[in-house]
């Protein structure tokens, strides 16, 4: 077990399994299956992201570095949510961006959707944890990673 301490975007506590890219996280590739073709499992259909592509990221802790693509990224988070679609956690290991944190925060404010966000992880985060190991976030934005 090991625990990191990162900046909270959106508050919140969950447990979940944790699901882990390397790559930088295209929002819109990603969850367009399950936005545009109700795509229940929401399975990610990012084919340039190899480690999560076809993976389920529903319930999930999404443990990325950053995201990339398109300027919709705030809004297909907001969107997936409003949705039910939307993953546990997002844990990233760099500082977030402000589209997805607009997303994030749109999120928190607009529906009763709890999905918690916390950044600057650090590389050794993204180097520790694997998919398939539990994720617990904290209020306070301290991530427990445990095998």
């Amino acid at each position: 077990m090991k625990k990191f301490l990162g900046r909270v975007i959106t508050p919140g506590t969950c447990s979940a399994e944790a699901l882990v890219s390397h790559n930088g996280f295209n929002t819109l590739a990603s969850f367009q299956k399950a936005i545009q073709f109700g795509d229940k499992q929401v399975k990610c259909g990012d084919q340039n992201n190899p480690e999560i592509y076809k993976k389920s990221m529903l319930g999930k802790a999404l443990c990325l570095p950053m995201t990339i693509g398109s300027t919709t990224g705030g809004m297909v988070l907001y969107c997936v949510a409003a949705q039910h679609l939307q993953p546990a956690c997002l844990l990233f290991s760099n500082p977030i961006d402000p589209l997805a944190a607009s997303g994030a925060i749109l999120t928190e404010v607009w529906t009763d959707v709890s999905m918690p966000v916390v950044d600057s992880l650090g590389e050794e985060f993204l180097t520790y944890v694997k998919t398939g190991m539990k994720i617990t976030v904290g209020e306070n934005g301290e991530v427990t990673v445990e095998e």
